[in-house]
């Protein structure tokens, strides 16, 4: 069921929304209900993290991670 809604928006965000509307050719009131349906699902997939996901937490290392010494430790032990 489709239903109206007025909006009252800056007129240069329109114009730049109708020609990225064009360009992509996608309706104004496509891409805008797009949009809000993008925001309202998000919040819920969010919340929804998958078993393999939570098993691969704290897998990636630490930004404080060095790999090269990490790798060069490595060699030393392999070769000495």
């Amino acid at each position: 069921m489709n239903t109206k809604l007025t909006l009252n928006l800056d007129k240069g965000v329109i114009d730049q929304a109708k020609s990225y509307a064009k360009e992509n050719s996608v309706s104004l009131s496509k891409l805008i209900e797009s949009y809000l349906d993008s925001l309202t699902t998000r919040s819920e997939k969010k919340s929804k993290i998958s078993p393999l996901v939570k098993s691969l937490t704290g897998v990636i290392p630490s930004a404080n991670y060095d790999d090269k010494k990490d790798y060069k430790d490595y060699l030393s032990e392999k070769y000495l």
